[in-house]
């Protein structure tokens, strides 16, 4: 199946200034991304895992140019295009906007308090579809009913909405002009965990409607569990696994998604789970440690671990792990 995404060697810097007096100069940078490589077919969910603060947001912002990438390529349907965004090429960089759309953590920040739910949903239409408002009405009432709720509610402002209701109006905006590929940023981590099942489940029926690619960043391992078909697993920037979702949670291969692994809850009230505690800290991005960085608070960790850093193997090899002495 050939990729509708594919990311290669992202990485994203920012620099560290140091102010003396009356100039600043660059002391240092953080390496928020660090040369993540995968790839999305259409159809497919990638799950994107890792404890806050690991880069995965910012992985999604590079990916559709929101901050520019430092280094590495963002190939979507075998364009580069992250050579597009730094031409300022509008015609092309509107295509890939309409092909490529953001769903936001927090429903009640990403909509406009001052608009209502109609406005809302067509300022991506005048955008996007400025030469046909006479169908602006008919393609809003389309899109409520798409998400689940009503044509009326087009008339209603984001504070008469509940969390949830605010959340398909998020999707149904991304949904506005028809894209290929969604990025689902922490989509339900504000909800009531009722309603993530609702979000969740809506989610996957619009996938299979319109065979959409996702991008599902996320730290509940459930939801990423029951949306995903591959997950891929980040510490301090850098991928450490990635493989089909089934083949990571029965048989997690790199020490650090086996803790994860371990702190999902069992359904089962007097169930055995063994919980593996990780030692320590995450890591200063600012003070990385040589070799490979998750080595400080690894059980399993031997003397190379520390001077050579392990590398994913290449995607030909499936359920791939950067350990140099995997589970």
């Amino acid at each position: 199946m050939s990729a509708l995404l594919e990311v290669e060697g992202l990485s994203k810097s920012y620099p560290v200034m140091e102010r003396r007096l009356f100039r600043a100069r660059q002391r240092t940078e953080i390496r928020a991304v660090d040369g993540v490589s995968f790839s999305i077919a259409a159809g497919q969910t990638l799950g994107l895992v890792g404890e806050s603060g690991c880069g995965k947001t910012t992985t999604a912002r590079a990916i559709l140019n929101l901050v520019q990438p430092t280094e590495g390529m963002v190939r979507f349907e075998g364009d580069d295009i992250v050579p597009i965004f730094r031409q300022g090429d509008r015609a092309r960089i509107l295509a890939i906007r309409r092909s490529l759309q953001y769903v936001f953590q927090d429903p009640w920040l990403s909509l406009n308090p001052r608009w209502t739910i109609g406005e809302t949903l067509r300022e991506p239409l005048r955008v996007h579809r400025p030469e046909a408002p006479r169908t602006w009405t008919a393609r809003v009432d389309e899109l409520l009913r798409m998400v689940g709720l009503e044509p009326h509610h087009a008339w209603r402002y984001p504070h008469e909405f509940s969390g949830g209701q605010r959340q398909r109006v998020g999707i149904a905006r991304a949904l506005a002009v028809e894209p290929k590929l969604l990025i689902l940023d922490e989509p339900v981590s504000s909800l009531d965990v009722s309603v993530r099942a609702q979000i969740l489940n809506l989610l996957a029926e619009l996938q299979d409607r319109l065979r959409l690619a996702y991008l599902y960043i996320s730290h509940d391992l459930s939801s990423v569990r029951f949306i995903s078909t591959h997950v891929a697993v980040m510490y301090l920037g850098k991928l450490v696994e990635i493989g089909e979702v089934d083949e990571i949670f029965s048989r997690p291969r790199h020490h650090y998604t086996r803790a994860l692994m371990s702190a999902i809850p069992v359904p089962r009230p007097g169930a055995a789970q063994t919980r593996i505690a990780l030692q320590g800290e995450v890591p200063s991005a600012l003070r990385r440690p040589s070799g490979c960085p998750f080595h400080p608070r690894c059980v399993a960790a031997l003397p190379v671990c520390a001077e050579i850093e392990p590398m994913l193997p290449p995607a030909e090899a499936g359920h791939r792990t950067a350990c140099h002495n995997p589970a």
